[in-house]
């Protein structure tokens, strides 16, 4: 299995197929499992890479919660794609991976072909909101701690945690293609989902029946069109 080490860490990372490169994040607390259903179909014609982020799946779980830092996230993904000599790709994800896909097209805007985000939220402007999501993140921090999962627990604490409104702001200043998938009883994302469809300029928002927020998971069928169709036009 591929990896790569940066500074100490090991980030696990899995390739198959050839053609334009689809780079796909999972979500918190998740692996690279969650893409099962996609790799055979979106491999077909691309390159699909998936990876585990830190703390989660076969990437290592440092003990320093400094590690686990959005700033940490994107340098990973950096580093896979320049390792595997990816000058742009499709880049997406699923929940916190689809905010981290937003924030590596805020600092490296010319590696990205086209954004996929899926059943993700941009963040918040509100202060008070942001508080509060902070609060579960680290709720959930703290349940994962006592089971004895201390990666996943920094995790939380690192990534899943926000510190501004950066990346709800730099919305607008998306240029790519982007296609904005949500399960139609995903109930709180729905809103998210439709903010993101009206401040992003080449945005495209499907809804898809039957799903609630793995979406990939609940249809795949139905996602894996959604995505090749996009990707086609």
């Amino acid at each position: 299995m591929p990896k790569i080490n940066r500074n100490g860490v090991n980030i696990h990372f899995e390739v198959c197929g050839n053609g334009p490169a689809i780079f796909l994040s999972h979500g918190f607390s998740d692996n690279l499992g969650i893409w099962k259903e996609q790799v055979k179909v979106l491999s077909e014609q691309n390159t699909l890479i998936t990876w585990d982020l830190r703390g989660h799946g076969q990437t290592d779980s440092p003990d320093e919660i400094i590690q686990y830092s959005e700033e940490e996230t994107l340098l990973d993904m950096l580093e896979i794609l320049n390792y595997l000599n990816i000058e742009k790709t499709s880049l997406g994800g699923f929940s916190l991976g689809g905010y981290m896909s937003l924030a590596f097209y805020r600092l490296y805007p010319d590696r990205v072909s086209s954004l996929l985000i899926i059943d993700t939220g941009p963040g918040f402007k509100n202060d008070e909101a942001r508080e509060g999501w902070n609060k579960y993140a680290i709720k959930s921090a703290e349940r994962y701690e006592s089971r004895g999962r201390k990666g996943i627990g920094n995790a939380a604490r690192g990534m899943l945690t926000q510190k501004d409104d950066r990346i709800i702001n730099s919305l607008a200043d998306i240029s790519v293609p982007t296609l904005i998938i949500v399960g139609e009883d995903d109930k709180p994302f729905l809103s998210a989902a439709e903010y993101m469809f009206k401040k992003i300029s080449k945005s495209k928002k499907i809804i898809i029946p039957g799903a609630g927020h793995s979406v990939n998971i609940d249809q795949p069928k139905l996602f894996n069109s959604a995505v090749l169709e996009f990707l086609e036009t």
